[in-house]
């Protein structure tokens, strides 16, 4: 397991995480959230080794996790690191780069492995392309499969899918997180996307002032949101009253003490997300018809 014993670092006297401490089993898959500038890349890089502890020890079973004070090159055999910029040699195939660093003595099994990893990004059918040829989402995914193709004990990935459009994302992320799953790999995620989240995470991390915030499942944060930071990275919410309300907590009914005036109207799909202004102050809430601009209405909270 990976283990995180009183973690702090800092930029140039900086801090940036302080007192972190944490730990991830074989299999499970974390993911890290947080306001741009929370320091979620950085834990990820100073996980990896990237960069010295200013205190505290990482450990992976029981191999300590060192800093380039300490090793000549970065990183380590049983972990592997995907960031946003892919580190991809474009002059030759998708294929060749996913099977870049495994053996040319077992060519069959090579084979067969990177045939396994192009299924699960999704990418059989460019595996002759050269990766120079790629949009920038169809690299991502290269970069993902190559990151597993030497079967990692853990991996960690910054922003994973962002690069990658929607007609894509949501099948890759169940390919991805089922297969890190089935082969029992350790997953630390950082992400600004709810999705990469509900349904795949086992644990969720709340990086806030340079430390771990709130740290359980994304159903008990989604379920029970403490902070307005929180709320808001599962959607659009209220504090009413000192109540943090998600929109689609909030039912039109025929009278109430929640008394509003529609400000806006917002087409989403399957509903319309309603600005209104009440006593002063924003609210959002949810509703299957547009409102008219000006028209007043009653709203109650349901949990």
């Amino acid at each position: 397991m990976l283990k995180v014993k009183n973690l702090s670092f800092s930029y140039q006297k900086t801090p940036v995480l302080k007192n972190l401490s944490f730990q991830a089993e074989p299999g499970e898959s974390i993911a890290i959230i947080g306001e741009s500038g929370s320091g979620k890349s950085t834990l990820l890089k100073v996980l990896r080794g990237e960069y010295d502890l200013d205190h505290g020890q990482i450990f992976w079973k029981t191999e300590a996790i060192l800093g380039p004070k300490y090793n000549l090159v970065i990183g380590n055999d049983f972990m592997k690191y995907v960031a946003q910029e892919f580190e991809l040699m474009p002059f030759i195939s998708v294929a060749e780069n996913i099977g870049k660093h495994l053996s040319n003595f077992y060519k069959e099994e090579k084979q067969q492995r990177v045939d396994e990893l192009l299924d699960v990004v999704e990418l059989k059918a460019f595996a002759n392309t050269k990766v120079k040829r790629l949009s920038g989402g169809q690299k991502q995914r290269v970069a993902l499969a190559r990151a597993l193709a030497n079967a990692p004990e853990i991996l960690l990935l910054d922003e994973p899918f962002s690069h990658i459009d929607n007609f894509k994302k949501q099948s890759l992320r169940r390919n991805v997180f089922s297969y890190l799953k089935e082969k029992n790999i350790t997953c630390i995620v950082a992400t600004h996307d709810k999705d990469d989240v509900l349904g795949f995470a086992d644990r969720m991390f709340v990086l806030n002032n340079n430390k771990i915030e709130a740290n359980e499942t994304p159903e008990h944060l989604y379920k029970n949101p403490k902070t307005p930071l929180i709320a808001a990275f599962f959607g659009e919410f209220n504090v009413i009253n000192g109540t943090i309300v998600y929109a689609h907590q909030l039912k039109m009914i025929t009278h109430s003490p929640l008394k509003v005036t529609v400000k806006q109207s917002y087409f989403k799909g399957a509903y319309y997300l309603i600005e209104a202004d009440l006593d002063g102050e924003t609210v959002f809430f949810e509703s299957k018809k547009d409102l008219k601009i000006n028209s007043s209405l009653y709203l109650e909270i349901i949990k």
